[in-house]
């Protein structure tokens, strides 16, 4: 029996039709095969292409699918007669063949050498990739360094997944309703833990529980200020404020993120929720201005001039908050992206580098405020996307010599000291733009500093 079970296979044949509508040269996808950990036997947990997955609906390994006309030919081995003493029975090739709808299947072994008419992405590790381009008969750079007739694939592959479908969106909210368990879990325990290691834990055996595995590394942590922390030795304590980034990913390879920050002790300080309040002012404006048609960076600069703007009744900026965006002073302390696109990956589409998330004819700014900003196109009805602003207190941006100078007038250093028990504060949801707006997929866990406090505190109904 193949786990998990395949889409509908008109959906299947649907990708595969608008792919051959938009792109009319054969295609060949792999899905990647078990790296090894330390040694053969012992590898990592295996995770097939998403480009493949997108098209074969199945996280096969060493699997290889031809692509033409809207048509699938497989080509699989069959499993060793000896796999079966260690890893069960496997379905046959015809039984997989069947499965996705395949016009046939064949061995590997008579996967031809292609012509050079035939494209392909580029698989991330460097054994897989040399086996394409033996197969392919010529040099394959990483992904997001395609050329000529395998980034004309990339082009259409990015049109294709930059919305999504029904059938991924339902596999999306399965894996955000995960997500939101193991969050509303991480808060109700962080009052009997002893350090961040056992909320996440907690947190990721409510994922593992449900058959699905994390989307990405979590982040759980009291050092909200490390925006992309993977340590979980600290100890938790009344007063830290506990920043949670962690997401489920279904079996199908669809993906969630969802950010939460809550106070360990169970009540935000008076300080605390000043920032959290503001980042969640953010977070909502954001959402309430989306809409087809709307461009990312402005939402991105939604946030920072509600932050900015934040920070000067707050007294830790000085000015015309317009003025200190156009400097990008509210990147001192909003240093990353709005967000970014949602599906597949986490960050989907990311290892066709920038071709994903940013418009023909456009390119990442140099500015500080705008560097790290994921996206740049106008919103589409069925895009995924997540909203997550923050603040953070990164020592390496505040206690830079340069940029203290840069904005000594702007900045209150002595004010920010009243602020030390605030490391960092992210809220992020995921959201779906429809015709009329958007819905926000992950609503069900909620961002009211209120109702925040009463689940870590153990009040809440729910």
């Amino acid at each position: 029996m193949l786990y998990p079970p395949p889409p509908p296979l008109e959906i299947l044949r649907d990708r595969r039709n608008q792919l051959a509508a938009k792109f009319l040269h054969p295609v060949l996808l792999w899905s990647g095969q078990n790296l090894a950990r330390n040694f053969p036997a012992n590898t990592y947990p295996f995770r097939a292409s998403s480009h493949f997955l997108y098209f074969a609906g199945l996280p096969l390994r060493s699997v290889v699918i031809h692509l033409q006309a809207g048509q699938l030919r497989l080509f699989m081995d069959e499993a060793s007669p000896g796999a079966a003493l260690w890893h069960g029975e496997s379905p046959t090739r015809e039984e997989v063949g069947a499965c996705l709808g395949a016009e046939a299947a064949y061995p590997l072994a008579d996967l031809p050498v292609w012509s050079a008419d035939c494209a392909t992405i580029a698989l991330p590790d460097a054994h897989s990739r040399s086996q394409q381009a033996k197969l392919l008969q010529r040099p394959l750079p990483a992904a997001d360094q395609a050329e000529g007739i395998d980034a004309g694939l990339t082009a259409a592959i990015v049109v294709l997944r930059l919305t999504h479908d029904e059938a991924a969106v339902v596999e999306m909210r399965r894996a955000i309703a995960v997500s939101i368990a193991a969050h509303r879990t991480g808060m109700a325990v962080t009052q009997q833990a002893p350090n961040e290691a056992a909320i996440r834990a907690a947190m990721e055996a409510v994922i593992v529980s449900q058959g699905m595995t994390t989307a990405y590394s979590s982040i759980v942590t009291v050092h909200g200020d490390v925006l992309h922390n993977d340590c979980y030795h600290h100890e938790v304590r009344p007063g830290d404020l506990l920043l949670a980034d962690v997401g489920a990913e279904a079996a199908t390879g669809w993906a969630s993120d969802l950010t939460r920050t809550w106070p360990v002790a169970g009540k935000f300080s008076p300080t605390q929720r000043a920032i959290y309040d503001l980042v969640l002012a953010a977070h909502d404006a954001c959402i309430a201005a989306m809409q087809p048609g709307v461009e990312y960076r402005d939402i991105h600069l939604l946030a920072a001039h509600v932050i900015a703007a934040g920070l000067v009744e707050l007294g830790l900026l000085r000015g015309n908050p317009a003025d200190l965006v156009d400097r990008d002073a509210h990147a001192l302390f909003f240093p990353h992206g709005i967000g970014h696109l949602l599906g597949l990956d986490v960050h989907d589409m990311e290892d066709l580098g920038d071709r994903a998330g940013y418009a023909s004819g456009r390119c990442r700014s140099d500015r500080f405020g705008l560097g790290y900003l994921r996206l740049d196109r106008p919103l589409q009805p069925g895009m995924v996307v997540t909203i997550e602003p923050g603040f953070y207190q990164v020592p390496a941006i505040l206690q830079d010599p340069n940029r203290r100078q840069q904005y000594q007038d702007v900045v209150n250093w002595e004010r920010l000291t009243d602020f030390a028990d605030v490391r960092g504060i992210r809220i992020e949801d995921d959201v779906l733009v429809t015709e009329m707006g958007a819905e926000v997929l992950s609503k069900e866990l909620p961002t009211a500093a209120e109702a925040i406090e009463a689940i870590v505190a153990g009040s809440d109904a729910a």
